[in-house]
């Protein structure tokens, strides 16, 4: 996000606290000018809140939609810095292993990717404290070259059936939209790619979301779009009518 579109936030933002001041400031004053309020006025005085309370709340949704852009603009940014990350889950740990030679490891013999070596690599480690089960920690690891890590990511192919995975390394946001698609639509119809989510819906078109906004969206289109099934009534044939009408007459 440039400076000047925070620039033109924060002045906005800086208006409505103008504007609330004055409003709350006027409206006290007249409550305090009137001793006795007739019923004229306590009527006035009841629309006049209705309207205060009207814009007050348009205002705050003002602000709400305001922090959603920035917060989509800051994941943007941060997704952006993550690109050349990937994650392997389901690799063996081994105590004094050398992370680097793990991964080259792994991506040289699962991804037969013969000409991988370590100075691919720009930093990895294993993510969280040290494993106190059986179950290995993630690898993440950060690729120099956005060529080789599109290489390495669209090989994981080769992964199945071996019991190792590989993942981008979303932001928060991003993880838990794509768990919740996940677990709407099935696995299956779900997947990421450079940092999106796409989900294939029920009625057969691909969508691309970035955020739980997106998906509530996704969701109530399909709804909207969910042919409603008409139950046509059953006509019997001729003689089996005539079979009916016999045995009703018995």
């Amino acid at each position: 996000m440039s400076q000047l579109s925070l620039e033109v936030m924060a002045n906005s933002v800086k208006k409505l606290e103008v504007m609330f001041t004055q409003q709350m400031d006027e409206f006290k004053g007249r409550i305090d000018k009137t001793a006795s309020p007739s019923r004229a006025t306590t009527c006035s005085l009841a629309t006049e809140f209705s309207t205060f309370k009207d814009f007050i709340i348009g205002a705050l949704q003002i602000l709400q939609n305001q922090l959603q852009v920035i917060s989509s603009e800051v994941d943007n940014i941060e997704m952006r810095s993550r690109r050349k990350i990937l994650l392997l889950h389901g690799v063996p740990e081994a105590n004094n292993e050398i992370i680097s030679e793990v991964i080259v490891q792994t991506v040289v013999q699962k991804l037969k990717l013969d000409h991988f070596n370590k100075s691919a690599i720009s930093r990895c480690h294993r993510m969280g404290r040290a494993a106190t089960t059986d179950k290995p920690r993630p690898i993440l690891f950060k690729l120099l070259d956005t060529e080789v890590r599109n290489k390495v990511w669209f090989a994981k192919t080769d992964l199945k059936g071996t019991g190792i995975t590989m993942s981008e390394f979303l932001t928060k946001s991003r993880h838990d939209t794509f768990m919740a698609a996940r677990q709407r639509f099935g696995i299956s119809k779900c997947w990421t790619k450079d940092g999106c989510v796409f989900v294939l819906a029920p009625d057969g078109l691909r969508h691309h979301i970035s955020s739980q906004q997106d998906l509530d969206k996704m969701l109530q289109m399909s709804a909207k779009k969910a042919p409603v099934r008409v139950v046509e009534p059953v006509v019997a044939s001729r003689s089996r009518r005539a079979l009916a009408t016999a045995a009703a007459k018995k």
